[in-house]
């Protein structure tokens, strides 16, 4: 089953909640009762309740979606996508490595949006992109500089860790 598919499934269980509510209201049950039998808190029923009775079941409506509206349209995530496959260094970057941070700093800069990093990574998987490291070492490595160093002073501060 596709998320989309579940989404919609888990959207039509919970607008057969509301109608069930709906019915309980209509009956006169009290919001603690009605909150009691459909499992959900009096705070829930009330909100419920109170819609209820200003606009009937129709208050009682979902919208069609759940959780919060993406903050980025189609167009601005194709554009964020064309600006990535650019590289990070002809965004101003110092290295041409994309990483969360760097990507919602770019959005930021783009479309004055803001996201933390940590959700960033859910706006790559909605573009399809995946999760990279770089495979190479860096530029700078000084392989015979490394190999002398554990050579030469490895072993004296392995000793004296021994001490």
């Amino acid at each position: 089953m596709s998320p989309t598919s579940r989404s919609a499934v888990r959207i039509r269980q919970l607008q057969e909640r509301r109608d069930r509510a709906a019915a309980l209201f209509e009956q006169g049950l009290s919001q603690s009762e009605v909150a009691r039998r459909m499992g959900v808190t009096t705070a829930t029923a009330c909100r419920w309740q109170h819609a209820w009775k200003k606009k009937g079941s129709a208050g009682l409506r979902l919208l069609g979606r759940l959780g919060r509206r993406p903050e980025l349209t189609d167009t601005q995530r194709e554009k964020l996508s064309a600006a990535m496959l650019e590289g990070a260094l002809a965004r101003g970057f110092s290295t041409d490595l994309w990483t969360l941070p760097r990507i919602a700093e770019l959005i930021d800069r783009m479309f004055a949006v803001r996201y933390h990093p940590g959700h960033v990574w859910r706006v790559m998987q909605r573009l399809g992109w995946s999760l990279q490291r770089p495979t190479t070492r860096a530029r700078e490595r000084d392989e015979e500089a490394i190999a002398s160093w554990r050579r030469r002073d490895w072993p004296r501060l392995k000793k004296g860790a021994e001490r």
